[in-house]
C-alpha cells in the first residue's frame, strides 16, 4: 500500500532557489531513512514537494507532518522569512491521493 502527499508553499515559489530545493529534498530522504520508510517517489516543484511512501495513509500523514515541521524550522531560522509551508485552513493542511 502506498500513499502520496503534497506540501505547498505558503507564498510564491521558494523551491526555485537551489539551496532551498536541495535542503527540502535531502531532508525528506534523510527522514525516510531514519524512520525506515521507503520513498517510492519524490517530486519537487517550484511551489512544493510531492512524496509517495510505501506505507498506509496515516504513516504518510505523519511523515509529511514531520517534514513540514523540520523544514519550516530550518527555513525560518535561515531566512527569517516566516514559515515555508505556512498554516493552511483546517482540513486543508495536506493533500493526499
Amino acid at each position: 500500500m502506498s500513499s502520496t502527499a503534497r506540501l505547498r508553499a505558503l507564498h510564491g515559489t521558494p523551491l526555485d532557489d537551489g539551496a532551498t530545493r536541495r535542503t527540502v529534498e535531502s531532508t525528506a530522504r534523510a527522514l525516510a531513512e531514519r524512520e525506515g520508510i521507503e520513498l517510492l517517489a519524490v517530486e519537487v516543484a517550484p511551489d512544493g514537494i510531492t512524496i509517495t511512501v510505501d506505507a498506509e495513509r496515516i504513516v504518510g500523514l505523519g511523515f509529511v507532518a514531520e517534514l513540514r515541521r523540520v523544514t519550516n524550522k530550518w527555513y525560518e531560522d535561515k531566512y527569517r522569512d516566516g514559515p515555508l509551508w505556512g498554516t493552511p485552513l483546517p482540513g486543508t493542511e495536506f493533500e493526499f491521493d
